[in-house]
């Protein structure tokens, strides 16, 4: 026996009303588990820059050490005490110094301007210039 008009047109909104439903639930549920994944990355990421500044602090203390060593190192070598001091300390003087000129060389570009975009941007804005005056 067919149905009649108004029966279609009410199961066809009842199957609207579940897909609409079904489709909300869908995207909550994907939001949710984007959440969850941000978090376990966020998670990690914390972990692992704190595991870096904990390998820093140890290798700083390392390199205080290694100075130390060849310090003590050359005056076992000369006899006399100031001397490995003496080049321990030229020797990081001259590193900081070539330090300090090479982040000076790398800072002194400027401002921080997307210029490559910006050249994009204004080739585009010709170019929709030319085809709207044709």
């Amino acid at each position: 026996m067919p149905a009649e008009p108004g029966e279609r047109s009410d199961s066809l909104a009842a199957a609207v009303t579940e897909v609409s439903e079904k489709l909300g639930t869908l995207v909550r549920d994907e939001i949710e588990l984007a959440k969850a994944e941000v978090t376990t990355k966020v998670t990690t990421l914390a972990r692992g820059a704190a595991a870096v500044a904990i390998g820093a602090v140890f290798g700083v203390f390392a390199l205080i050490f290694v100075l130390l060593t060849i310090a003590w190192g050359i005056n076992s070598i000369t006899g006399q005490v100031w001397p490995g001091f003496a080049v321990v300390m030229v020797l990081l003087l001259a590193l900081t110094f070539a330090a300090f000129f090479f982040a000076w060389r790398k800072l002194r570009v400027g401002p921080p301007t997307p210029q490559l975009a910006i050249d994009e941007a204004k080739k585009i804005t010709a170019t929709v210039r030319t085809g709207i005056e044709e």
